[in-house]
Parts: C-alpha cells; structure tokens; sequence
C-alpha cells in the first residue's frame, strides 16, 4: 500500500520574514515532508501557492493525491475560489485533507465547515500541553498522553466550528485557554482531521511527536475505495426506470429526463 500525499503550503512568510527563514530554511512545507522520511508506506509530494494559476492543484494532481496536507495564513484570500470548489470535490470524493494550525480560516476549511471556523488567539511563546483525550484512536497511536510544545501561539476557545464527529486532542496554554486541538470530521467521502500546532514563528514542526500526530492523521484519512463519484450528480429517474414498477399517478413539474434545480 503506497499513500500518495500532497503538502500544500503558501509559502510567503519564508519569503519575507528572516526568523522563519532561519527556522525552516527549506520552508515549512520542507520541514513536513522531512517527517515523512524513513516512512515507506507515504510518497510525499509539495505544492506551494505561486506554483503556477492553479496554485499547484490541477485537476490531474488532486486525482493522483489521497491525502492533502493544508498550510496557510496570510494569504488565504489569494486562493481562487474555483480551486477551492476543485479541492472540496475530491475530499466529497473520497480524498483525505488535513488542515494545520492557522489554516482554520483557509477557504477550503470555512467551505468544507459551514461554519467561521474563529477562534482567540494570542502571539507570546507559550508552553502548550496537548492533552491525548482519546488514545485509542487511530491518530493517537505511539503517542504519550501528552505532547509538551515548549513554545507556540495561543489558540483558545470558543472555536466556532461545527461539534467534530472526534475530538481526539484538547491543548492547554500557559495563560490558562484551552482549545480542541485535533479534531476529525467526515464530509462526503471524505475524511479531514484539523490538527492546531504550527505556528511558523516557532520550531513546531521539528517536532517529532508533532510531526507523528500529522503521520498517523495521514494513514487515519486515506480511503482506499475509489473515488465516489456518484455524490455529485442528482439524476431525475424515469418512472419506468424505477427498481419496482410503478405507474405515474400526479402531475410532473418537470418533463422526463429533464435536470433539476440547483
């Protein structure tokens, strides 16, 4: 079994901001794939925002990811929309996504939620204790009871997204907040994990049992099944195509064959 992954990741603090390139001078995105090395099962990939107009995220790419790792911050809003839709119809299909850190108000995370997906939020080097609340789950595997981080940005509750089908991990921060920091959904097809450590002004993805909770994620949001590509049309039925026969017995507001409303 081989689980093809893409790491996406904006790439514009690296760019522009001195520490982050000190911390990870292969960028971010750099730093991810390295916690996948050693790791035979994964074939790891990158895209970055400026990759080309589609942001790295063709069609045919997205067809060849089962898991899509997600980072961005400042630029969210560069996304276009229609890449957006593209990346929500193949986690519909059956493609894994899993959203880090301040990608909790990337469009693809606010599309895939329904939600504004906001939070508190405070830059000042905390401790953050990541408390393993369900350690049975798959995504806990290997993993004590708690990750320490010794310094990392403060997110804290209330986290208006929607009540997650798992919470598998709560932080606690040195300012008191707490914040449901690994948190699984199903949409579709779908499964999609929102893990909260990484701020990029901090080392947090040298850290290897941070960079073993997004390795467990990834195997917990792979589907092996193909694709399901029957979640998105809505075909109008014939009477006489029906399993049971059956007689057409009101009126019809629309004529045989013809599409619905959408």
């Amino acid at each position: 079994m081989t689980i093809r992954v893409l790491i996406w990741h904006e790439h514009r603090h690296e760019q522009t901001n001195k520490l982050v390139q000190r911390l990870y001078p292969k960028g971010m995105d750099g730093a991810l794939k390295k916690g996948f090395a050693g790791h035979k099962e994964f074939k790891v990939d990158t895209a970055r925002l400026d990759d080309d107009a589609e942001h790295g995220l063709s069609q045919k790419r997205l067809n060849e990811t089962d898991v899509l790792i997600w980072w961005g911050h400042a630029a969210h809003g560069d996304v276009k929309d229609h890449i957006v839709e593209r990346v929500a119809k193949r986690v519909y299909e059956g493609m894994g996504l899993i959203v880090l850190h301040s990608g909790h108000y990337s469009k693809i995370f606010k599309r895939l939620m329904g939600t504004p997906c906001s939070l508190k939020w405070r830059e000042a080097g905390e401790n953050e204790r990541v408390w393993i609340i369900n350690p049975n789950h798959p995504i806990a595997e290997g993993l004590p009871e708690q990750i320490f981080i010794e310094h990392e940005e403060m997110y804290g509750e209330p986290f208006s997204i929607p009540e997650p089908l798992e919470t598998v991990m709560i932080s606690w921060f040195e300012g008191g907040e707490v914040f449901r920091s690994g948190v699984t959904y199903r949409r579709g097809a779908g499964n999609v994990f929102y893990f909260r450590p990484g701020h990029e002004a901090y080392p947090t993805y040298h850290n290897k049992q941070v960079l073993q909770v997004i390795r467990n994620a990834t195997r917990w949001a792979y589907n092996p099944a193909k694709p399901w590509k029957g979640i998105h049309p809505a075909p109008n039925v014939p009477h006489d195509k029906a399993p049971v026969p059956l007689k057409v017995k009101g009126p019809t507001l629309h004529a045989p064959g013809e599409e619905g409303f959408k």
